[in-house]
């Protein structure tokens, strides 16, 4: 059975390593990947006013909750039980050898939408940024998401009028800035590919 709705660029790429776990999931295991840690630095890390909060908000209850399901999957262990400063014990955790081979392939996945490069994607540099490590890999990658996207929007907005084409327009303006952006940073990095 054929399809008369247009060729998508993701058409024929394979799923995502990443589908398995949440966007709040993998900023919890990559906050955790950056070291032994306990839940409540995590915490104050993703909290609205947190380095990677900033990006990504994610309350307290959440991040205990998510640390729970990534402890029950094997991507962070629990290492040791230290005494707080003025509450209860802390658990100190770190990802697991599954979970730092997991989050290295997520930072190094481009994101599937544009409008997740304000989110995820700007995680992913965070969190890049905090290790200083290279983004290189990603931003290639993001560039070779977002190019044929663009050209397939403006194609869309070619082919529709009223609302859709007006959509279509947003669509494809805020492609090519994220794509502007991706370039500034790959120029920024001195990237000849």
């Amino acid at each position: 059975m054929t399809s008369n709705r247009p060729a998508s660029p993701r058409d024929g790429q394979p799923e995502s390593q990443s589908s398995d776990l949440s966007p709040t999931a993998w900023a919890v295991l990559g906050a955790i990947a950056e070291g032994p840690t306990h839940g409540f630095a995590v915490a104050q890390l993703l909290a609205v006013d947190g380095p990677l909060g900033r990006i990504w908000t994610v309350p307290r209850p959440l991040v205990y909750r998510e640390l729970g399901k990534l402890i029950e999957r094997g991507l962070v262990d629990q290492r040791a039980t230290e005494r707080g400063g003025r509450g209860p014990a802390r658990t100190i955790v770190e990802a697991s050898a599954a979970g730092r081979r997991a989050v290295a392939r997520w930072l190094a996945e481009p994101v599937e939408h544009v409008r997740d490069v304000r989110s995820l994607f700007m995680l992913k540099l965070a969190l890049h940024a905090r290790a200083g490590t290279d983004a290189r890999e990603l931003l290639l990658a993001q560039r070779r998401r977002l190019e044929p996207q663009l050209v397939w929007l403006d194609g869309q907005r070619e082919r529709s009028e009223g609302f859709d084409r007006t959509l279509a327009m947003w669509r494809a303006a805020s492609c090519r800035a994220a794509l502007e952006f991706v370039y500034t940073l790959l120029a920024e990095i001195g990237s000849t590919i």
